[in-house]
């Protein structure tokens, strides 16, 4: 579950990371008292990390996992021997 968490959190951020870096590499290195988010567009920054983690969740809920009528057999334990989870 943490790792949902983070991976949500880090596509959230993603932007003003990008931004964060492209400012570093552009700033004027004679102005050392300006910060790199003093003009940062916070509004435009988290609409994107929102739109791009909507999105991801979007994509995956549409391409992932199995049909609703579906059966799913978890992982068993017979004879001594693992038998792994599949489909019915």
């Amino acid at each position: 579950m943490i790792r949902i968490v983070v991976e949500d959190l880090l596509l959230f951020f993603a932007p003003t990371l990008i931004y964060l870096g492209y400012m570093w590499l552009t700033r004027d290195r004679r102005e050392p008292e300006k910060g790199l988010l003093d003009d940062a567009p916070f509004a435009w920054l988290a609409f994107g990390g929102t739109a791009l983690v909507l999105a991801t969740l979007v994509l995956f809920g549409h391409t992932g996992g199995g049909k609703p009528d579906e059966g799913y057999v978890p992982p068993t334990v017979k004879d001594g021997k693992l038998i792994p989870g599949h489909k019915q």
